[in-house]
């Protein structure tokens, strides 16, 4: 547990670092592009628009899920997906790219992954702003349930933080590791209910199974606050608590192993 708190206490005394070299790494990313920033958000529109296109117009003719037009449906559950993907993506293979950057700084290596998921956390923000204006004009207005919104926004970002604090070290030490991540996240994106919608189409047994993922409770208490205007954590509290109990452990794992190899990392890199 020490070490947990100690990574904790890394964040905090680093939290405007961080900030600064998240906003640094954002223009690193853009500045080759003659739209720059905007890219940011038009990439995942056209993504978005190509799997509504396959998804929704092709293979369901869009026929409404639980309600709602599946244009929106979608987009509620898939607004944050871009944010985690390349958050774990390039945040698990952060500390063996940069480590020669700060290897003889005063640096805490567990703030590298940190700023890399808080350059992403920016575009997801402003992605975010993008579609919940794409809501207003739907006719999904704003309501109470933006505050429970707020807590999976912030929800997203600290269970970035907990995959990818245990993936950027076990990384370190086994590079293959990397390939393993980005098959599991196709994988995991695809079982979710991002997509498509399994109420019915699956056996009880096998729906429950698939709640542990934990994306699952993401899309749909995204939806919650966007669309359905549920207090999702509030009927689905057994859920939550999983959620919870699962942030807990990653964090506790990952900091275990942080402080087990990070005296050794310029060993390995």
């Amino acid at each position: 547990m020490r070490a947990l708190l100690n990574i904790l206490k890394e964040q905090v005394n680093s939290f405007y670092l961080i900030q600064r070299l998240a906003k640094f790494q954002l223009r690193i990313d853009n500045q080759s592009n003659y739209l720059g920033f905007l890219w940011e958000i038009l990439n995942p529109a056209i993504q978005m628009a190509m799997y509504w296109f396959i998804f929704g117009y092709i293979m369901r003719r869009n026929d409404p899920v639980d309600g709602l037009p599946y244009a929106f449906w979608m987009l509620a559950g898939i607004s944050f997906w871009f944010f985690f993907n390349k958050s774990i993506l390039q945040g698990s293979k952060s500390i063996y790219q940069k480590y020669s950057m700060v290897a003889k700084m005063n640096f805490p290596l567990s703030a590298i992954p940190s700023y890399i998921i808080m350059s992403k956390y920016y575009s997801h923000l402003f992605l975010l702003g993008a579609i919940m204006v794409v809501f207003w004009i739907g006719g999904y207005y704003p309501s109470i349930h933006y505050f429970e919104l707020i807590i999976f926004v912030l929800w997203s970002y600290i269970l970035a933080f907990a995959i990818t604090l245990l993936t950027s070290t076990l990384t370190v030490v086994v590079r293959d590791l990397q390939m393993i991540i980005q098959s599991v996240l196709q994988a995991m994106f695809f079982i979710s209910p991002i997509l498509w919608d399994r109420s019915g189409s699956l056996p009880e047994w096998l729906q429950s199974i698939l709640m542990l993922n934990p994306i699952y409770f993401l899309a749909n208490g995204y939806r919650a606050g966007l669309l359905t205007q549920e207090w999702y954590i509030i009927n689905n509290w057994e859920l939550a608590l999983y959620n919870v109990g699962l942030v807990i452990i990653l964090l506790w794992i990952g900091s275990k192993a942080h402080y087990k190899f990070r005296h050794r990392f310029s060993d390995f890199v």
